[in-house]
């Protein structure tokens, strides 16, 4: 059974000032709430119409009727739990870091936190605009990789008043073929529509591309760029 005040509470965690008042998200499905249940990331409530969650503390057994109720989708999935947002790590500046500069899309957002664990990246580096890694939408296209890549949002003056190897993706770039990659470096990458902020390519030297074989298509999409330069890197690395 769940109340009318729970019911008021979940829905109201698809905005960020909620998110941050009460400092907790929404994952739903199972396989992203087996994967957060089985992360350091504290279990506040789950709501399940299933009887695998019954033996879980602070399971809350429900009908079909009452998931449809508090889910973000149309056809949900078995399962949704609230999880308490976890304070950020410190960032590890000796590894490779991902820095995103104003990115707004959700989808986005959550492929590259996929991406980044993928290829074993352990923290992203957001500009303090960027959209919240807590939306549900991220979370979802994250698959349960939020738990294992630190996110971390500040403003770039403090990643440019560090002394770091700093590398942009930019289109008027070193072709990353060519480009020797470190193994300690932030690659910032920009907004969907807009690329880089001008403070961002001001500041950075450094600047690498993606080779393009057709003049037919101007751009790639985001999560496609990151996927592409981290493989690069991997395997440069590789073969140091």
């Amino acid at each position: 059974m769940i109340t009318k005040n729970q019911i008021k509470l979940i829905k109201s965690l698809s905005l960020k000032k909620n998110r941050d008042k009460h400092n907790l998200f929404i994952a739903e499905g199972p396989k992203i709430v087996d994967e957060l249940l089985k992360s350091e990331i504290t279990l506040k409530t789950l709501y399940s119409t299933s009887e695998n969650y019954t033996s879980i503390n602070r399971s809350v057994l429900i009908n079909s009727m009452e998931l449809k109720k508090i889910s973000n989708f149309k056809s949900p999935n078995n399962v949704l739990a609230l999880f308490e947002i976890p304070n950020a790590k410190k960032i590890d500046f000796k590894s490779n870091i991902i820095a995103l500069d104003e990115i707004k899309d959700p989808g986005n957002f959550g492929t590259i936190i996929r991406l980044c664990d993928w290829f074993g990246i352990k923290d992203i580096i957001c500009s303090e605009n960027s959209v919240d890694c807590y939306n549900p939408k991220v979370i979802q296209s994250s698959m349960g990789s939020i738990s294992r890549v630190n996110i971390s949002y500040m403003s770039f003056d403090d990643v440019f008043s560090k002394n770091l190897n700093l590398v942009a993706s930019d289109i008027k770039g070193t072709n990353i073929n060519e480009y020797k990659f470190n193994k300690n470096q932030v690659i910032f990458f920009g907004n969907e529509s807009n690329g880089l902020s001008p403070k961002v390519l001001s500041e950075v030297r450094n600047k690498i591309t993606i080779p393009r074989y057709t003049e037919k298509i101007e751009s790639l999409n985001l999560a496609s760029s990151v996927s592409i330069v981290l493989s690069e890197i991997k395997k440069k690395i590789t073969e140091m």
